[in-house]
């Protein structure tokens, strides 16, 4: 491995905890970051010369640490802040750690504080505990790279203006924020599965990150089906991640080979589906889990039980409607009610800045013999997609178009 390619990793493995223990330490989100992004530019400059040393993620945090003192310096806060910072070991917390003990679950509580708008807490905790970029929280959220980049500004000015502290949620408080966290846990989760840009096409210290959140988030809120379904969803996703890739494209459900499947985790999380049938309080998590147990279930995807997952695609829907369950839905219809019948209901979503909708629409036109329309809709799915396996899956999809293949 590379300094270059070292360096890389390192940040998206450490960013998140350096910028969590800062924020502990400073009570400040942009000296947070911008001391974490000052230590990483420091790391580019000495890393090539001088190796990667055996910390470096403490390497980054000590870094980052002296860099936001001299920023407090520089701004003659010493007396207020860095006297207060200066007071603090490592190793122990400014103030009570109460009922969150990990420095970045307390963070992700902090980021989706109520008086942020939803869509601001999402991406501003993605930015910080992700590490991602923007154009990678854009297409993430299904948005524009301009609007991410102004929600994340308002959102820290909104902090910073409102005095919103970094503290330690009480107990009370984390009900009400479990939403919000639970989607960016997911969505932190999602962005490792199948990353939106960059050369890898998986992500693996991402979906690691988001499933040890989630392990944490359960043992927090025991009581709470939805946080238990977030990590069986979780776990019977990744169960599956081995088979996905192949050659350095993306491999589809169809055609995994079901025997490189985790079997421990299939396990784990559909004893866990089962946990959450029995406490009998159905939520968006708790029903995606469950469709992906009937997947993982099936001895192959032509023996899966499609009536259970449309049955369970329309409890979805009277929960949480939205385009993008609509459009899962509707590829779920297509395998038990015919093709015709799916591209009606994925054409009425009107997903059309979604790579996955053109992609969906290729296949079913494509299995409706209707080759010229399929190879536009796999060019537009070619054009939107930031994955580099995913474009290689559509990209021989559609050469077999052109070569007469089936």
């Amino acid at each position: 491995m590379t300094p270059v390619s070292s360096l890389d990793a390192v940040f998206r493995e450490e960013y998140g905890r350096v910028v969590a223990s800062l924020a502990r330490r400073f009570g400040d989100l942009d000296i947070a970051e911008e001391a974490a992004g000052e230590a990483l530019v420091v790391a580019a400059e000495r890393w090539p010369a001088d190796g990667v040393p055996p910390n470096p993620g403490g390497w980054l945090t000590t870094t980052a640490t002296r860099r936001a003192l001299d920023r407090l310096r520089r701004e003659s806060q010493r007396d207020a802040k860095e006297g207060a910072a200066m007071m603090i070991e490592d190793t122990t917390p400014h103030e009570p750690v109460g009922v969150v003990e990990d420095d970045r679950l307390r963070l992700i509580f902090t980021c989706c504080h109520p008086a942020l708008a939803a869509e601001a807490r999402l991406a501003l905790t993605l930015r910080l505990l992700g590490g991602l970029t923007v154009a990678e929280i854009a297409r993430a959220l299904l948005s524009s790279e301009a609007a991410v980049g102004q929600r994340i500004t308002r959102a820290k000015a909104k902090i910073k203006a409102a005095g919103i502290p970094y503290r330690v949620p009480e107990a009370a408080d984390l009900p009400d924020r479990l939403a919000t966290v639970l989607a960016v846990v997911y969505l932190i989760f999602n962005e490792g599965y199948l990353a939106t840009a960059g050369e890898e096409a998986v992500r693996a210290e991402l979906i690691g990150e988001a499933i040890r959140l989630a392990r944490v988030l359960r043992a927090l809120l025991p009581g709470e089906p939805e946080a238990t379904g977030l990590l069986a969803l979780m776990l019977l996703t990744d169960a599956r991640r081995s088979s996905r890739l192949a050659g350095g494209e993306l491999v589809t459900l169809a055609d995994q080979d079901r025997g490189g499947w985790s079997r421990p985790l299939i396990a784990e999380g559909v004893s866990l589906v089962r946990e959450c049938l029995a406490v009998s309080r159905p939520g968006p998590y708790q029903i995606q889990a469950a469709i992906n147990a009937v997947h993982v279930s099936a001895p192959s995807f032509a023996d899966t039980d499609w009536s259970q997952v449309v049955a369970l695609y329309d409890q979805w829907m009277r929960i949480a409607p939205t385009p993008v369950v609509a459009l899962n839905r509707a590829v779920a219809v297509a395998e038990l009610d015919g093709p015709a019948v799916g591209l009606a209901l994925v054409d009425a979503t009107g997903l059309t800045s979604y790579d996955a909708w053109h992609a969906s629409r290729a296949e079913l036109l494509r299995r409706l013999g209707r080759s010229e329309d399929a190879a536009a809709a796999y060019d537009a799915a070619i054009a939107l997609s930031g994955n580099p396996a995913q474009r290689a899956h559509l990209q021989r999809r559609r050469d077999q178009l052109v070569g007469g293949a089936g």
